[in-house]
């Protein structure tokens, strides 16, 4: 018999399957969806009504796509290393990796294993979260070596604003861009210019 603290049970967010183990049945979860004590937000994920203020949207791929990792224009801008705010959240799994389904406007990338994991950095989301996130350097090479999806000017935007850091080290980020030839000469060139 389900008692009405069952929900209190929960933590803010959860899985259909975290329900289901606490022992909510699935009438009386469309119940709280129907009173607005939880609300749906992908899929079979929900939230409660009164949880902190979240981004459900990185949640969501932090919850159904744990190895997906936060690049390009959504790395820079968390970086602060360009102003625009991207309207799609841009994340990379390594090729020949289905992509996961989502409600989240997300734009996919697929990237070589072999360098999938150089400059990746797990970044707390909210309490009991994360998403992992590639580096400012790692961020910028990636501009870099596709350009021609996302534009040269963000690319230099970036090397631009992040050589102006006081921690940036030029020499390493060549040092990491040798292992991305698309990327490596347009890097080295650039920084010639800027410094």
């Amino acid at each position: 018999m389900e008692t009405p603290d069952k929900l209190a049970e929960l933590p803010p967010v959860f899985r259909w399957a975290d329900a289901r183990t606490a022992g909510m049945s699935q009438s009386r979860l469309y119940k709280w969806i129907d009173s607005g004590s939880i609300e749906r937000f992908g899929h079979g994920l929900y939230v409660k009504s009164d949880a902190p203020a979240l981004d459900l949207d990185l949640i969501e791929v932090a919850m159904t796509a744990p190895d997906a990792t936060m690049c390009l224009a959504s790395a820079l801008a968390r970086h602060g290393l360009i102003d625009e705010i991207p309207t799609v959240i841009h994340l990379a799994l390594p090729k020949n990796r289905n992509l996961p389904r989502l409600s989240a406007p997300v734009r996919w990338h697929h990237f070589d294993p072999a360098t999938f994991t150089i400059g990746r950095n797990p970044m707390p989301i909210a309490q009991g979260f994360s998403l992992w996130i590639y580096d400012a350097p790692r961020s910028i090479i990636d501009a870099y070596r596709l350009r021609h999806l996302e534009g040269q000017e963000m690319a230099r935007e970036a090397l631009r604003n992040w050589i102006q850091l006081p921690k940036s080290h030029p020499a390493e980020l060549l040092q990491i861009a040798v292992q991305f030839p698309k990327a490596f000469s347009a890097v080295r060139n650039d920084l010639e210019v800027l410094l």
